[in-house]
């Protein structure tokens, strides 16, 4: 990810309408906006005995203290 590349960039291509991959605790997902302060979040990962959900909805509040710990940052085309 670059230096630059902060929080700010990162929401405002989701609200422009980005789908975006990431990468958190080896998990690989999906994250795109719904509406005003609702976004979803997709678990692109398969693992057998996964305990983690396939969907989950989640507010711009959570969105942001993920940001610190999301690797490899891909945006879907």
């Amino acid at each position: 990810m670059e230096k630059d590349y902060t929080f700010k960039n990162f929401w405002y291509d989701l609200d422009r309408g980005y789908q975006i991959y990431y990468t958190y605790l080896d998990n690989r997902y999906l994250i795109s906006k719904l509406t005003k302060n609702c976004y979803s979040q997709e678990l692109i990962t398969e693992k057998k005995k996964s305990p983690h959900p396939k969907i989950t909805m989640l507010t711009l509040k959570r969105v942001k203290e993920l940001f610190d710990f999301m690797e490899d940052i891909e945006y879907k085309i």
